[in-house]
């Protein structure tokens, strides 16, 4: 039989057993919890650290977008559209506008060019009769075809203008043919023209055409543009040129000026 003693030292032996039972599991799991801590301690911070500056980036970038859309509203509702003198439109619209602008340009310097080197003053105020570039007229040779080599002055009554024999001539203006025949005085073959322009009496006049090369007779009724000859240099002439007169109600007009101021 077991004694008192003995069954002391037996439950003491059990108390130890089950409380080694029990602190194993509770280490176990202080050990889990100081690895949390530890990660929790190392990840936190840096969480912390990387979070207010993406959000901060965020807000910048959207604070850049917002200003960048502010801006370009702002330009758009403040800066007028600018077309410069030009009131077309459509691109082709300006490019006409401009392209009648030149041409105009380059005649008023050709009529200054030819004035000065005859020695006469030409006034161009009362040139205009119709709106430029309008078609009511044209130019009597087309454009970069011809020079002119001398206008209005002393005996001389128009412009001769250099082209190569054969270049075609055209109608000036709209009207009937006054005159067409093989040899008019120092005209040589010519052509002469009766027109109404804004209103006014235009007579114009081309000389100097080639043989055979006239395209219509007395009498007939002619369109701004149409053909009625060709360059040549019969007459009173030394070199193929185009020999061109307009008179505006019986006054002389400088007809470089003239076609600057109403053909464009």
């Amino acid at each position: 039989m077991k004694t008192t003693e003995d069954r002391a030292v037996a439950r003491s032996s059990r108390s130890r057993v089950d409380a080694r039972k029990v602190v194993k599991p509770l280490r176990s799991i202080a050990i889990f919890g100081a690895v949390g801590a530890l990660v929790a301690a190392v990840a936190l911070p840096a969480y912390a650290a990387t979070k207010p500056a993406e959000t901060a980036t965020t807000l910048q970038q959207m604070a850049a977008v917002d200003a960048q859309s502010l801006v370009v509203a702002s330009d758009a509702t403040s800066a007028p559209l600018s077309r410069g003198t030009f009131t077309a439109t459509t691109p082709g619209e300006i490019e006409k506008k401009k392209a009648e602008e030149a041409a105009a340009a380059r005649a008023a310097a050709a009529a200054a060019s030819v004035a000065s080197t005859s020695g006469t003053k030409i006034d161009t105020g009362r040139y205009a009769l119709v709106s430029p570039g309008s078609g009511e007229v044209r130019y009597p040779l087309p454009q970069g075809s011809y020079n002119v080599s001398r206008t209005v002055g002393g005996a001389h009554q128009g412009a001769d203008m250099l082209a190569p024999a054969g270049t075609p001539i055209y109608a000036a203006a709209a009207g009937v043919v006054r005159a067409s025949a093989e040899s008019i005085g120092g005209y040589g073959v010519a052509v002469m023209l009766d027109s109404v322009v804004g209103g006014q009496r235009v007579q114009t006049t081309y000389g100097h055409m080639i043989y055979g090369s006239r395209q219509v007779q007395a009498g007939q009724t002619v369109a701004a543009g149409q053909l009625i000859g060709f360059v040549g240099s019969t007459g009173r002439s030394t070199a193929n040129h185009l020999h061109f007169e307009v008179w505006v109600n019986g006054g002389l007009m400088e007809p470089i000026a003239w076609l600057g101021a109403n053909a464009g």
